[in-house]
C-alpha cells in the first residue's frame, strides 16, 4: 500500500530526513508523499516498517487503504526510480 500523511502532521521534518527515495516534501499545512516515488523503503532496507512511520512523533503517516501495492510492485518501482 502507498503511504499518506494525515492532518495530524506537525511539519517537523523528521520524515523528510529519513526518506531514502525523496518521496516526502513540505507542503502547507501538512507534508505530502509522492506515491510514484514511495516504495515504503522496499529496496532500500530489509523488510521492516517504513522509516518515516517509525520516526513520526505524532503517528501522522499511515497506509493508504485505497492504494494497495504488493511487495513486488514496490520493488519494481524502486528499480524504475533508481535505474
Amino acid at each position: 500500500m502507498a503511504l499518506k500523511i494525515i492532518e495530524e502532521c506537525i511539519a517537523c521534518d523528521a520524515c523528510v530526513e529519513v526518506c531514502p527515495s525523496g518521496a516526502i516534501e513540505g507542503a502547507d499545512p501538512i507534508y505530502i508523499i509522492t506515491s510514484s516515488l514511495c516504495t515504503e523503503c522496499v529496496g532500500y532496507k530489509e523488510k521492516a516498517e517504513p522509516s518515516c512511520i517509525s520516526v513520526c512523533p505524532v503517528e501522522a503517516i499511515v497506509y493508504d487503504e485505497k492504494c494497495v501495492e504488493t511487495p513486488e510492485q514496490l520493488l519494481e518501482k524502486y528499480k524504475r526510480n533508481n535505474s
